[in-house]
């Protein structure tokens, strides 16, 4: 027996408790079947260096990271990223913080900061409020800092406060710097 064929795996169980998570380095604490999460876990390529894996909740805290052999091989990846961000967005509440230096942050549960990226209606949103482009950072699992890209010394604050937090936290996504464009509404790497 495959494992998506076993009835813990089946997608009809599991859709409902999927959720995308944003990587870079393939280790989360929150991951149940290790701290370093296997090199066949079911990815698609985001932006730049980042991915989005998937994770099933299993209890409050924890989470197994779907695999390959959990799906079955005519699985619709990008049928299934959407399935994960629908369950996101009915179980998780994302709202923007103000930091000390003028920027914004994103603030959800601890766990799902980071995937607060795959919502491109949230950064639509701000680039219009805020009348500007979006320098976001996205340095840790609980972390997304962002700021107009006009308010240059905010960003240069907001940059060094991103960098900090990826030397020092514990789930570390990436110290990239990403673009979110008013006008092409897309997240890029900035400069790229």
């Amino acid at each position: 027996m495959r494992k998506y064929e076993e009835e813990r795996y089946s997608y009809e169980r599991i859709k409902d408790r999927i959720y995308p998570w944003v990587k870079n380095e393939l280790k989360d604490s929150h991951a149940l079947n290790g701290r370093w999460i296997a090199k066949d876990a079911a990815a698609i390529a985001f932006a730049g260096e980042l991915k989005i894996i998937f994770a099933i909740r299993r209890d409050e805290d924890n989470f197994e990271i779907v695999t390959d052999n959990m799906l079955p091989p005519d699985t619709d990846m990008e049928k299934l990223y959407h399935t994960a961000c629908e369950n996101l967005v009915r179980d998780v509440e994302f709202v923007i913080g103000n930091t000390w230096d003028g920027a914004y942050s994103i603030i959800a549960d601890g766990i799902h900061e980071a995937s607060a990226v795959c919502f491109k209606h949230i950064w639509q949103v701000c680039v219009n409020k805020l009348k500007d482009d979006l320098v976001l950072m996205v340095p840790c699992k609980d972390t997304v800092l962002f700021a107009p890209a006009g308010q240059r010394k905010v960003v240069k604050e907001m940059l060094e406060h991103g960098r900090k937090a990826y030397e020092t936290g514990e789930d570390r996504i990436t110290d990239k710097v990403f673009l979110f464009s008013k006008e092409k509404e897309e997240l890029t790497v900035y400069g790229a």
